[in-house]
């Protein structure tokens, strides 16, 4: 069997691992896999195809770790209404108090609210943007 073929067979392997686990570094790594069977393909030596392989593989990893930390944080899943039904439900503020927190009635009982940092306290309508713990985050509107 040609060397071309044990690196395809390396990269299904490499592929199939990747969509068992979930991680898109696996795939990174079979496109290490391609590198090297085109390689191969090209009649490269087996030192220099490993070579070729683990530059492009290692290549892609790096480059793929590097575009996942610069990417901003995914929302807190206790910002989405598909968790949380009381996200975007309009509550009316009467006062704050001097710790930043208000008290209101809210559902049939008393909650804690806080407003969100950077804003400023204000008595109105909010809107809640998440749940904290027992306390609901709120924007003015």
């Amino acid at each position: 069997m040609a060397l071309s073929t044990w690196w395809w067979i390396a990269t299904g392997v490499l592929v199939a691992l990747e969509l068992v686990s979930g991680t898109f570094y696996l795939l990174m790594l079979a496109i290490g896999g391609v590198a090297g069977a085109l390689a191969a393909h090209a009649g490269a030596s087996p030192s220099s195809q490993i070579v070729i392989a683990a530059v492009v593989g290692g290549a892609a990893v790096v480059a793929c770790y590097l575009v996942r930390r610069r990417r901003p944080g995914d929302p807190s899943p206790r910002s989405e209404r598909s968790v949380n039904l009381d996200v975007g439900e309009t509550v009316q503020i009467d006062g704050w108090n001097a710790d930043g927190t208000a008290q209101i009635r809210y559902r049939g009982t008393q909650w804690t609210v806080l407003a969100r940092p950077g804003t400023e306290p204000r008595p109105g309508p909010h809107r809640v943007a998440e749940l904290v713990g027992s306390r609901l985050l709120v924007d003015p509107l």
